[in-house]
């Protein structure tokens, strides 16, 4: 595997400040956000001095129930082929649910959700990750994610689950220390029997992010500080080898550069720690090894041909996860099994993060409702799912405000529906000023 060194997350909020930064080999771009005929100049600055770019994607649903999308793969592909990227990364996730395996309309939750960990999930993980790799360019890499919830049931652990998908399909592991953490605090899981039971040579690299607990939920917001044991993690981890590459994460709530630099050197000091654990480590090791004799390993077997995983287990996986996502997003009763206080921690974060990037992908939405916004928003979100992406949800808001009578105010009404008019139809509306008279005498006559 390429040595990639320290990375940081590029983001266009940061760009400058990270082309500014010291010491850093690597960045990696939210796919989604990178259009590869017009890509930033910021990113082609640095490709321009060396720094290698990684695509990182949030909605290609890998540990989803259906095959993944065609149309999703080629937009990973020609991004990777755009930044010239060694690799790919994505989610071990599911992001939306229902369909026609379900019978049911299609849900969009707007977030990584985990998949359960069963045998009916890594089969139909392992066949779209295969599909996947076929698509791609490039190698690919997959992230373990963190969770606010736990499916019940499951039959492994999350480093049983990692071991096997890399060994079926020979996938690269993107590990999160941070969502070891918050799979610590929320789900009872040991970060350090995770760690023992990971293909740890299968690691392409490792991310760094920072998060906050409140009623004993840990949050895994990527705009905050990264804690004391995300580090402790990350010298576990460096103990039992030397990852190709970390890199921080930074979502939100940006801090000054100078934060950020001193975030990159906590995290090469937990390195440095963890290093220095496995040079001690081994020397035990060769002194054990001088007073006994040990086996050579035994050869590895070529792994059988894949089958083709049936549509019954796709079904199975189809209508647990679409249960669960119509429980977080439409407000149906919860799953047996499931921890129905957990279940609306989660839910409430769902509708929150949904106002948060609404409020980024349509930026006068919040402008134009004021303080009404995040109410009205999270009300309408809690009885109408996502079907599409932010900028539908965006439109299916505003449209849906106005339907129900609201906002009260009646210039800020006039100037929601004008934004909402705007953007609703198949092309933008002219602004040639015989165009802009007909429209305003016409409404003058819808009123009388």
């Amino acid at each position: 595997m390429e040595r990639l060194g320290t990375g940081i997350g590029w983001r266009p909020e940061i760009a400058d400040a990270v082309e500014r930064m010291p010491g850093i080999d690597w960045v990696e771009a939210v796919a989604e956000n990178v259009c590869p005929g017009h890509l930033p100049d910021s990113l082609l600055r640095l490709r321009e001095r060396g720094v290698t770019v990684i695509p990182h994607g949030v909605s290609l649903g890998l540990g989803g129930a259906d095959r993944p999308d065609e149309a999703r793969l080629t937009a990973l592909a020609e991004r990777a082929e755009a930044l010239g990227s060694p690799l790919v990364t994505e989610h071990i996730a599911f992001v939306r649910a229902g369909g026609p395996l379900t019978a049911s309309p299609l849900l969009e939750a707007g977030h990584l959700l985990p998949v359960p960990r069963t045998r009916d999930a890594l089969d139909v993980l392992c066949e779209n990750i295969r599909i996947a790799q076929d698509a791609l360019p490039v190698p690919l890499a997959v992230e373990n994610i963190a969770a606010l919830l736990a499916w019940p049931g499951e039959e492994m652990t999350e480093g049983q689950f990692l071991y096997d998908l890399a060994d079926r399909t020979g996938v690269r592991l993107l590990i999160d220390v941070a969502n070891l953490h918050t799979n610590h605090v929320n789900r009872g899981e040991d970060p350090a029997k995770a760690l023992a039971e990971l293909p740890v040579e299968a690691i392409a690299y490792v991310h760094v992010a920072g998060g906050v607990e409140r009623d004993g939920v840990w949050h895994d917001t990527h705009a905050h500080p990264v804690p004391a044991p995300v580090l402790a993690i990350l010298t576990d981890l460096a103990s039992r080898v030397s990852p190709p590459g970390v890199l921080l994460e930074r979502d939100d709530n940006f801090p000054e550069p100078a934060e950020l630099e001193r975030e990159l050197e906590a995290i090469q000091g937990a390195l440095t720690k963890g290093w220095a654990r496995s040079a001690a480590s081994r020397v035990r090791v060769r002194e054990a090894q001088a007073v006994r004799t040990v086996e050579p390993p035994a050869p590895a077997l070529a792994p059988p041909a894949a089958p083709r995983i049936s549509d019954c287990a796709r079904q199975r996986l189809a209508l647990g996860q679409t249960a669960l996502l119509s429980a977080l997003v439409a407000g149906t009763p919860v799953p047996d099994g499931f921890d129905r206080v957990r279940l609306g921690v989660q839910a409430r974060a769902l509708g929150v993060k949904r106002a948060d990037v609404v409020a980024k992908v349509a930026p006068e939405l919040p402008e134009i409702l004021g303080e009404l916004y995040r109410p009205a928003f999270l009300a309408y979100a809690h009885s109408h799912p996502m079907t599409g992406g932010y900028r539908r949800d965006a439109l299916d808001f505003a449209g849906q405000l106005l339907l129900s009578g609201g906002p009260e105010d009646a210039e800020v009404r006039r100037e929601l529906r004008e934004w909402w008019l705007e953007r609703s139809g198949p092309v933008p509306r002219s602004t040639r000023p015989a165009v802009r008279l007909a429209r305003a005498t016409r409404r003058v006559l819808l009123r009388r």
